[in-house]
Formats: C-alpha cells, sequence, structure tokens
C-alpha cells in the first residue's frame, strides 16, 4: 500500500542563494536528501547525482521554517553548456501543486542572468516537463534524448 504524502501548505517561503562552499553542512544534507528523494527514489532513477557541477555553481534553496521545500543549481556558463544553465529543479514532494515550481524558476532565472550577467540559459528538460518551460519562455532546441533512461530535450531561453 502506497503511503499518502501530507500536502504542506506554501506560507511563507525564504528564498537563499549562496555558492558550494557557503552551505552549511545541515544545507549540504538536505538538498542531497531532496535530489535523492525524488530523482533517485520518486523517479527510480540510479544516476550519479554527484557529478562535481555542485562546487562550480549556486545553490537556490526555498526554506519553510526547517523544510526544505525547492530547489535549483545555477550553473555558470561554459561547465554544462556554454551558456549558464539551472539544473536539478525540484520541488518536494509536500509542496507540488502550490505555484512553488513556477515561482521557483522565476527567481532561478532571474537569479542566472543577474549573477552570469549573460543573455542565454540552457536547460536539459525531462520532456514531460516541457509545456511547464515553454510557459517560462524556454524553447526546444534539441531533439529528443534518453538521459538515465528518462526522455529529455535541450531549451533555451533569451532574455
Amino acid at each position: 500500500m502506497k503511503k499518502r504524502q501530507r500536502r504542506i501548505a506554501t506560507m511563507e517561503i525564504n528564498w537563499t542563494l549562496k555558492k558550494f562552499d557557503d552551505l552549511t553542512p545541515a544545507e549540504l544534507y538536505a538538498i542531497m536528501q531532496l535530489r535523492n528523494e525524488v530523482f533517485v527514489v520518486e523517479q527510480n532513477c540510479v544516476y550519479q547525482d554527484a557529478d562535481d557541477k555542485d562546487a562550480k555553481s549556486y545553490h537556490f534553496m526555498g526554506w519553510q521554517k526547517n523544510i526544505l521545500a525547492a530547489y535549483t543549481r545555477i550553473i555558470p556558463q561554459g561547465i554544462s553548456y556554454t551558456q549558464a544553465s539551472i539544473g536539478r529543479v525540484v520541488t518536494s514532494p509536500k509542496f507540488r501543486r502550490s505555484g512553488m515550481g513556477k515561482q521557483l524558476m522565476e527567481l532561478s532565472i532571474g537569479n542566472a542572468f543577474s549573477l552570469f550577467n549573460c543573455s542565454e540559459i540552457k536547460i536539459g528538460a525531462q520532456l514531460y516537463l516541457k509545456k511547464f518551460y515553454e510557459g517560462m519562455g524556454f524553447l526546444q532546441c534539441s531533439e529528443e534524448y534518453l538521459e538515465d533512461n528518462i526522455p529529455h530535450i535541450e531549451m533555451l531561453l533569451l532574455k
């Protein structure tokens, strides 16, 4: 029998942006725990999450009290793509269907443009989220491909 997740009202979210070296051990643990909960367990996908990009990236976190509700990794140009990138986009199952994912991406996009003084952001998106990202202004710029057995596409956003 599948255990039902209790939804938590978003109430007030404290948004925090930090470089990797500025993360506390508790913040890093919460990030890794949420990423594993969703990308490994929920999506049943065994993959190497610690990929050497974390140390070079900014980490954008949405906290409700001491619970990490939402997270993105904001990556400078030249690491994932020639453009800046946003990855590991995740909202805790307890906070889904609250509009937080849209707010997370809007703020992450603003942070990426501001941090890196760039005019383009490129992402590798799970195919089922194509319409969500198109709603943010991203356009598909690649053919569909499999990453960790999940259909993906690359998408580009111009400032």
